[in-house]
């Protein structure tokens, strides 16, 4: 129960992470000229049109990677149209790069805060590093700070590592759809058939799973030293 106040904010986080990332590939097919999630609600911040569409995805799998790893995966989808895809390759491949893009946008946004905070003296390096806390607020328990800097330390952990987690060119990741949209032909259209494989999806969802750890790992201490942390160690 203790660890109930961290999880709504773990799963704030994750659903504005959920509704950018979404809403931006809705809103560049329709920019692009395919208006099939734009017809289904989704070129929206509104995180209920992406719920809705994959319910195990963004409620029962964030909740039981939480408590289950301590932090959070989950996933979503936006539809389009693959004729539409076939058609006009360069605009998928900026539709599928226009989520992952949010997501590091969204990092940056929380790592220029909380720079700006720790200069400031607001914010302190906490005695040990994890994804929920980067930065802990300097005047001990104040209630506002702690949500703060946790909201803040979570946007910029769960933003990079699923934005590059989604950038590996796997099926059915969106690193995939941009390699789909760029590639020839032949190499394109298999791609596309092992994305819409069901079986294939799970599978290439565990691979991909395996690959991101050193990724993972990597992208964490950037994010340190994004922070101007010059001493730091890691368990």
């Amino acid at each position: 129960m203790e660890r109930i106040p961290e999880f709504l904010i773990w799963y704030a986080v994750f659903l504005l992470h959920i509704a950018c990332h979404e809403g931006a590939h809705a809103l560049a097919a329709h920019w692009g000229g395919d208006d099939t999630a734009y017809r289904g609600g989704q070129v929206s911040l509104n995180p209920l049109p992406h719920i809705r569409r994959e319910p195990f995805g963004t409620v029962l799998f964030p909740i039981l990677t939480f408590f289950m790893s301590g932090w959070m995966m989950g996933w979503a989808s936006t539809p389009y149209d693959p004729r539409w895809g076939a058609r006009y390759p360069r605009r998928q491949a900026a539709m599928a790069a226009a989520g992952p893009a949010s997501n590091l946008v969204l990092a940056v946004i929380a790592l220029g805060i909380m720079r700006v905070l720790l200069g400031t003296g607001y914010f302190a390096v906490p005695q040990q590093f994890d994804l929920s806390h980067l930065v802990v607020p300097a005047a001990g328990e104040e209630t506002f700070g702690a949500a703060l800097a946790l909201f803040l330390s979570v946007a910029l952990s769960l933003n990079v590592l699923l934005g590059l987690f989604n950038l590996l060119p796997i099926p059915p990741l969106d690193g995939s759809g941009i390699v789909q949209g760029l590639a020839p032909a032949s190499i394109a259209g298999n791609l596309q058939r092992l994305a819409f494989n069901p079986a294939f999806r799970i599978l290439g969802l565990l691979l991909a799973w395996r690959v991101f750890d050193p990724i993972a790992r990597f992208a964490f201490r950037g994010m340190l030293v994004a922070l101007y942390y010059p001493g730091y160690t890691l368990s």
